[in-house]
């Protein structure tokens, strides 16, 4: 009998080479938007500059994901992926020594440093999922999830210690010079184990990756749902009269709830399909967001939003699970760039969404029907995914290897 697969089992040289440039990619990510706006808000655009280019930033993201994602199926995805970052860490390095250019330019380079890189967390996931065995990937991608809410905790308090202590511009060369070392670190990565080709018979690509809606949209509404929660925080402190200075300790204490909760999924197997898993995650993360307008006091909302972060990560790495499920294997790159485009808009439409909401009703009404939103949208994508996890075509192909095999 073989022993349980264990995190132990990740502490290989490819993998620990994974890690570095996985944090080497994420960190510029997870800094941007913030240092942007450090950037911008001595200038004569101010805080209004530094949110266009921020938003900016986002839409370079949600354009570059799916656009340069779709390519990485191509073969090559390491020099692709390299060549992505080391564009990004260029428009990076540029933004603090072009600051006073005027806005278009500024614009045009937090365009280029969201979009140029975008296909990374797609193609790096896809890339973890191959360099290790079927049963170990389960743990590989609640380590990734770990690995990734820790750095969330941590990039705010780091670009506002380096924009006011260092220079405004000091979070974004950092983020480049990160950028440029994940791009030559990457290419020093072992190449993966190739997927199987698509038959001649195999759907295509675009059809393919459509298949996988359900889970897009699944994962776009629990983001939203969460972003509904944190945009909203401020303003339900204020309105109950706790200094708004706590949001941010809240939020990263979310950020590290979220990173223990990847943690403790991967300690084990659960019981129950991915897709039922993610479902019942999904379900308790929405009821911990309602305890968020219903607990009283500062420890009230603290307990809430850490409960919230513990199943939030389960839910993205359940998700990103049957998404691999969903698809065929050589599909996974371009697919999991897509759904990180997905998020990327269900995060900027809530963004419009909670502001609207907030000049209606109160804080705490506008969370409730962010829940009440996202909780519909779930039920349509159940009920979608209980269909083929994938297309005709590619499962008919995979019996045709099959029979040829033997």
């Amino acid at each position: 009998m073989s022993a349980r697969p264990s995190y132990r089992d990740l502490m290989t040289r490819e993998l620990l080479l994974w890690a570095v440039v996985s944090l080497a990619s994420k960190v510029p990510v997870a800094m941007a938007p913030l240092a942007l706006v450090f950037l911008s808000r001595e200038s004569p655009g101010g805080y209004t500059l530094g949110a266009s280019l921020a938003s900016a930033y986002v839409l370079g993201e949600v354009v570059g994901a799916p656009v340069l994602g779709t390519r990485l199926g191509r073969g090559g995805m390491r020099r692709r992926l390299s060549a992505g970052l080391l564009a990004g860490a260029l428009a990076f390095g540029a933004l603090p020594f072009a600051h006073s250019a005027p806005s278009p330019v500024l614009l045009a380079l937090a365009f280029l440093a969201g979009a140029a890189p975008a296909a990374c967390p797609g193609g790096l996931r896809a890339a973890l999922t191959r360099l290790v065995d079927d049963d170990l990937v389960p743990r590989a991608l609640s380590a990734e999830a770990t690995l990734t809410q820790c750095v969330w905790a941590a990039a705010p308090g780091l670009v506002v210690l380096l924009a006011l202590q260092v220079h405004p511009g000091a979070p974004l060369l950092l983020g480049g010079l990160l950028a440029a070392t994940g791009s030559l670190l990457l290419l020093r990565l072992p190449e993966p184990r190739a997927p199987e080709p698509a038959a001649r018979s195999a759907a295509p690509m675009t059809r393919t990756l459509l298949s996988g809606w359900p889970v897009y949209l699944t994962s776009a509404a629990a983001m939203a749902m969460l972003a509904t929660a944190e945009l909203v925080l401020p303003a339900l402190l204020e309105d109950r009269d706790i200094a708004v200075g706590w949001s941010g300790p809240l939020l990263a204490a979310f950020a590290l709830a979220s990173a223990a909760g990847a943690l403790c999924y991967g300690l084990r197997t659960w019981p129950g399909s991915v897709r039922v898993q993610s479902l019942v995650l999904l379900a308790v993360t929405a009821a911990c967001v309602c305890l968020i307008t219903l607990l009283p006091g500062l420890g009230g909302i603290a307990v809430a939003l850490i409960l919230a972060g513990v199943f939030q990560s389960g839910v993205m790495v359940t998700r990103n699970l049957s998404l691999r499920e969903r698809l065929p294997e050589h599909a996974h790159a371009s697919a999991y760039s897509v759904m990180y485009a997905v998020q990327g808009v269900g995060y900027s439409t809530t963004a419009s969404l909670s502001a609207v909401a907030l000049d209606l009703a109160s804080p705490s009404v506008a969370i409730l029907g962010g829940v009440a939103i996202t909780l519909l949208i779930t039920a349509v994508s159940a009920f979608a995914e209980r269909g083929p996890k994938a297309p005709p075509s590619a499962r008919a192909a995979a019996l045709a290897d099959a029979d040829h095999c033997s």
